[in-house]
C-alpha cells in the first residue's frame, strides 16, 4: 500500500481521506482547522502540523482545497508541500476546482520540482466522495495516470481522462459553467411561475419529469420549492467561483460566453446580498427580486 498524504478535509476531502484509508493506505492528513481532522485520526490516520510534513516521504499528495489562493498556500506557501523538498516522482494529485492559469503555474512548479503532476478535479455530491462513487476528471500524462490509478481507484467508479494536463480543469469549468446556467434558469422559471400564481410543488414535480430536467434543475428546483438554503450542499460562493473561473477560460480562448454572464450576474448579486455561505439554490431569492417596468 502507498503512503498518501491527504490536505484538505472539508466536505469533499473528509469523504475523500476516508476511503484511502479505508483502502489500507498509510495516511497522513493536513487541515488548516486541524480539529476537523480528529474522526480520521482515531480510526488511524496521522496528523500533520503543515503540508510540507504531511508530503514529506510521501508516494502521493492530494489536494482538496477550496479556491486558487487555497492550492497556492498548500503547495507554494512557506509551509507547502515544495517548500519541504518532496521526494522525486512523487504524484501530485490536485483535486480542486481551480483555474485554469493556476493548474498550469501549478503543474510547471510541480515537474520543476520532480514531482507527477496529475490535474485530476471531481465531480460529484459529499455522499458520492464517502461511497467512492465520484467521477475523476483528468489531465495528465499517459504514463503519469498509469502510476496514480492503484491510489485514484478508492475515490471514484469512473476515470476520464481528457488529455494532458489542464484537460481535466477546462473540462470541470465547463460542466460547472452550464450547471450555473442550468440553476439561474430554474430560478427564473420558478420566480415566473410564482408571479403567475402556479403551485410550486407542482411546477417542481413537473419540471423532474419533463425535457428541461437535469440534475441541476431537479436538485435545486426542489429545494428552490422548498426554501431550503440552510442545509449547504454546494456553497453560492463556490458555484460564483467555479463560474468566475470558467468565465476566464472562456475570455483566455477569445469565447463569449453571453449566458455564463448572466449565470455569474445573478452570483454576484446573490453574494452581495451576504447569502455567499447559504446553499446555491438560494439564488432564486435574487430572481424574486428582479422587476421590469410595467410602463
Amino acid at each position: 500500500m502507498a503512503r498518501i498524504a491527504f490536505l484538505g478535509l472539508g466536505r469533499m476531502g473528509a469523504g475523500m481521506a476516508s476511503r484511502l484509508l479505508t483502502a489500507g493506505h498509510d495516511l497522513v492528513v493536513w487541515n488548516r482547522t486541524p480539529g476537523r481532522a480528529e474522526g480520521i485520526v482515531e480510526r488511524g490516520a496521522r496528523l500533520a502540523a503543515t503540508p510540507a510534513e504531511a508530503a514529506t516521504g510521501a508516494d502521493a499528495v492530494f489536494a482538496m482545497v477550496s479556491d486558487d489562493p487555497g492550492s497556492r498556500a498548500v503547495w507554494l506557501g512557506a509551509d507547502g508541500v515544495l517548500a519541504g523538498g518532496p521526494r522525486p516522482g512523487t504524484l501530485a494529485i490536485e483535486c480542486s476546482t481551480l483555474s485554469y492559469d493556476w493548474v498550469l503555474e501549478l503543474s510547471t512548479a510541480a515537474r520543476e520540482a520532480g514531482l507527477r503532476y496529475i490535474d485530476a478535479p471531481v465531480t460529484g455530491l459529499p455522499d458520492a466522495a464517502a461511497s467512492g462513487a465520484l467521477t475523476l476528471l483528468v489531465g495528465a500524462a499517459d504514463a503519469d495516470l498509469a502510476a496514480a490509478r492503484p491510489v485514484l481507484t478508492p475515490l471514484a467508479d469512473q476515470v476520464v481522462h481528457f488529455g494532458p494536463v489542464g484537460a481535466g480543469t477546462a473540462y470541470k469549468l465547463i460542466v460547472n459553467l452550464m450547471g450555473a446556467v442550468q440553476i439561474a434558469g430554474a430560478a427564473e422559471g420558478l420566480a415566473l411561475a410564482e408571479r403567475a400564481g402556479l403551485d410550486l410543488g407542482q411546477v417542481a414535480s413537473a419540471l423532474a419529469s419533463g425535457q428541461a430536467a437535469s440534475p441541476q434543475v431537479v436538485r435545486n428546483g426542489r429545494r428552490m420549492v422548498a426554501a431550503d438554503h440552510e442545509h449547504v450542499v454546494f456553497s453560492a460562493r463556490l458555484r460564483h467561483k467555479d463560474t468566475a473561473y470558467a468565465m476566464q477560460l472562456a475570455a483566455r480562448l477569445g469565447l463569449a460566453a453571453p449566458f455564463g454572464e448572466v449565470a455569474l450576474d445573478g452570483l454576484n448579486a446573490l453574494l452581495a446580498s451576504g447569502l455567499g455561505d447559504a446553499n446555491e439554490s438560494a439564488v432564486i431569492e435574487v430572481a424574486r427580486r428582479r422587476w421590469v417596468s410595467q410602463e
